[in-house]
């Protein structure tokens, strides 16, 4: 379906105000186009005569001017009910849009700056309301006052009416030319657009990486030649415009009026027919009624362009495939975890994971460890159903994780980052995620089980606490104790701590060991972790390098065995050493 058709299909949702604008826009029209009939009456009919009847002329003029309140007032109703349809419809789109992204598939923000989305969902959605607002009063305007002046136009001389009547194709011919060139230029201007907001996004989230490595000049640098880029093609557009519109419709309007003096001069010469005045002004300010819809309707060619390019970004989102949120619900599971044969590959053929097999018992905290891009990460992505396998098979209780909905999934589990993400708002609703399940003592306890008290305790509104954006006020102990009580919160049966604390203070790290303990009775825990000092106690220690397992056991069994783990933890002992002795 085009992109004009889809439009039409949101606009049908909201018909009813758009179709009250329209209907005052056409009353309105009527109205307007019945002025030039009243005065050419008053012309010929009172002004022309040789005596000027005042009464008749006073209550013309009173009619006159009733009917141009009568325009203003229509013309309002039309502009509020046309804002309040295209208003709707760009709710509606940003709500489907915005909808439809928590269904995307996760490799699709990878590979998609959040800026470019952003754009996409306010700035291109913003793009379409004028569409409705601005392009589509204009156009419905100017063909209403078009086809109205034509009939008017008929009625006073159809001879010259068919002569204007040839304005209709030209204009036509004009839009199709005018849309050929103007669609490139606007598709680049859109892509710069959610280019530039890409960046600024990127320098806000990473400003203390530029400042501390002193990039500042590099950035402006990189960003003033991305804009230079808009800006030129914001240049052959504004050349584009300048050139197709106001010029364009002057040098008609005056070959239009050359035309209607010539007509009217060699009339009165050959036939000697004599116009009169009344219809020589009725004419006039008919033809002026013509060109101004004519200028409005030409005007609007850019908007119209940008609006249907931005449609068409905003629909190409939509059009991504996506999994619809499941309300399907599965009973809690006892955590039983199978990794069978399982191979994983972002793309292609490139496999970050190859043939990993192993099992994890209820209530068993099974460790990954190994270098960097080893897998440890792909294996938990897989097992939240980020992503599916690419081969293998990945069970839970003996059922194929693939076979159920990912939220169905996910609904047991939780995890635990190792750069914890908060949200604006409180730190309550960072635990409670605004989920009815979870009361302020639920949340309470859960924090207290993290000894997040000992932290937290002294933030002065306690649950109620203020938290900006990326919990950027508070500690990275605080964030991550904020982050593990939500978890233990929602109460899982599968836990995820992907390496949860390689960024906390020692004595934050040993509180949530503590709670440790306690807590992942009952669950089944996942750990990924640096420091090799927090998975002692794992129930199994799995060791992966490039992708594939070459080592598992208990702490104690694998340095025995002497292998990659033992050299791993000997040289972080060495480290620690060192810093102490230090």
């Amino acid at each position: 379906m085009s992109t004009s058709k889809r439009l039409t299909t949101y606009a049908m949702q909201y018909k009813r105000p758009i179709f009250l604008g329209l209907l005052f826009l056409t009353a309105a029209v009527f109205t307007e186009l019945s002025g030039p009939f009243i005065a050419k009456y008053i012309i010929d009919e009172h002004m022309m005569m040789g005596t000027i009847a005042i009464e008749p002329i006073a209550w013309l003029l009173c009619l006159y001017l009733l009917l141009s309140i009568a325009t203003a007032v229509l013309r309002y109703f039309m502009f509020v009910f046309l804002q309040m349809g295209a208003n709707r419809v760009v709710q509606k789109l940003r709500q489907d849009v915005f909808g439809h992204m928590q269904t995307l598939p996760i490799q699709y923000f990878d590979h998609l700056p959040a800026g470019k989305i952003v754009a996409r969902v306010t700035n291109d959605t913003e793009a379409v309301r004028n569409l409705y607002v601005q392009v589509l009063s204009n156009f419905v305007t100017g063909l209403i006052s078009i086809a109205g002046v034509y009939v008017a136009l008929f009625i006073l001389n159809w001879k010259m009416a068919l002569i204007a009547l040839t304005l209709v194709p030209v204009i036509y011919l004009w839009m199709i030319l005018y849309r050929r060139y103007a669609a490139g230029y606007n598709k680049v201007i859109r892509s710069k657009i959610a280019d530039l907001n890409a960046m600024m996004n990127e320098s806000i989230q990473g400003m203390a990486i530029i400042q501390a490595f002193r990039r500042e000049k590099q950035m402006t640098s990189e960003f003033d030649e991305m804009n230079e880029e808009h800006y030129a093609y914001q240049r052959k557009l504004l050349v584009l415009d300048s050139a197709t519109s106001f010029n364009l419709v002057g040098a008609i309007r005056l070959l239009m009026f050359a035309i209607f003096i010539f007509y009217f001069g060699t009339q009165s010469i050959t036939t000697g027919a004599v116009v009169t005045a009344g219809t020589l002004y009725a004419f006039v300010d008919y033809l002026t009624k013509l060109f101004n819809p004519i200028t409005n309707i030409v005007n609007q060619f850019s908007q119209l362009e940008r609006s249907l390019v931005a449609a068409s970004r905003v629909f190409e989102v939509l059009d991504i495939n996506g999994e619809e949120v499941s309300r399907e619900t599965v009973p809690r599971y006892e955590g039983r975890v199978t990794f069978k044969d399982v191979s994983f590959a972002y793309k292609d053929d490139e496999y970050v994971l190859k043939n990993i097999s192993f099992e994890a018992d209820r209530g068993e905290t099974v460790a990954f460890v190994g270098h960097t891009g080893s897998g440890k990460s792909s294996i938990m992505n897989l097992l939240l159903r980020f992503y599916d396998p690419s081969k293998g098979k990945i069970s839970i209780d003996g059922i194929d994780i693939t076979t159920v909905p990912r939220q169905a999934i996910r609904k047991h589990m939780a995890i635990v980052l190792q750069d914890p993400y908060l949200f604006t708002g409180t730190v309550y609703s960072n635990i409670s995620l605004h989920d009815p399940r979870i009361t302020r003592e639920k949340a309470a306890e859960a924090l207290r089980a993290v000894g997040g008290e000992r932290v937290l305790g002294h933030l002065k509104k306690g649950l109620d606490e203020p938290v900006v954006e990326k919990g950027s006020t508070l500690s990275s102990g605080q964030r991550q104790l904020i982050s593990f009580a939500r978890a233990l919160a929602f109460d899982p049966a599968i836990l995820i701590l992907d390496e949860a604390t390689s960024n906390i203070d020692t004595e934050t790290e040993e509180v949530i060991q503590h709670a440790m303990e306690v807590l992942k009775k009952g669950r089944t825990t996942f750990m990924i972790a640096h420091r090799l000092s927090t998975i002692k106690n794992a129930d199994r220690i799995l060791v992966l390098e490039r992708g594939s397992m070459k080592e598992q056991g208990t702490h104690e069994e694998l340095l025995r065995l002497g292998g990659i783990y033992n050299q791993m933890y000997q040289m972080q002992a060495k480290s620690l050493k060192g810093k102490i002795s230090v």
